[in-house]
């Protein structure tokens, strides 16, 4: 999945406005415009669309972290220059304070049965034997259970 579909998905599903967005990026130290945001936003076939980078939203997250945990004394969070699903998943997961039963039960919301083995496969360091990297499919899953949830 690429990091504008992500965020468009973030942005309907917990009904943020562009000045939320702005202030989630800000959290972690980048500002941002209305416009660059809108351009983010907009379809890939629209000829102002701009491509979030990695970097970028994984300052997004970290924003959305700080948001929804609160900022911890003398950490500063550093976003990733590269981002794959596993890290996008986790994020979340830290920023919404999921367990593992919530995520599984995301998952029924959207008829999707996986074990709790397969999901701490997500969660492993790459290094691991039992790491699994997490598709775009489970990604998007967990992103419409989180719809279903939170826009229901």
């Amino acid at each position: 999945m690429d990091n504008n579909d992500i965020l468009r998905r973030l942005r309907y599903t917990f009904d943020f406005g562009d000045d939320k967005m702005i202030e989630l990026f800000k959290l972690n130290g980048l500002d941002v415009t209305r416009a660059q945001v809108s351009d983010w936003l907009k379809n890939e076939k629209d000829e102002e669309y701009k491509a979030l980078t990695d970097e970028q939203f994984a300052t997004f997250l970290n924003g959305l972290i700080i948001d929804k945990r609160g900022k911890k004394e003398g950490v500063t969070m550093t976003p990733e220059k590269f981002l794959t699903n596993n890290i996008v998943f986790r994020k979340l997961r830290i920023a919404l304070n999921l367990k593992d039963h919530d995520i599984l039960k995301l998952y029924d919301l959207v008829d999707i049965y996986i074990s709790e083995h397969e999901l701490s496969a997500f969660f492993r360091k790459p290094s691991q034997k039992q790491y699994r990297p997490c598709k775009d499919q489970f990604l998007r899953n967990f992103l419409n259970g989180l719809q279903k949830q939170y826009r229901n």
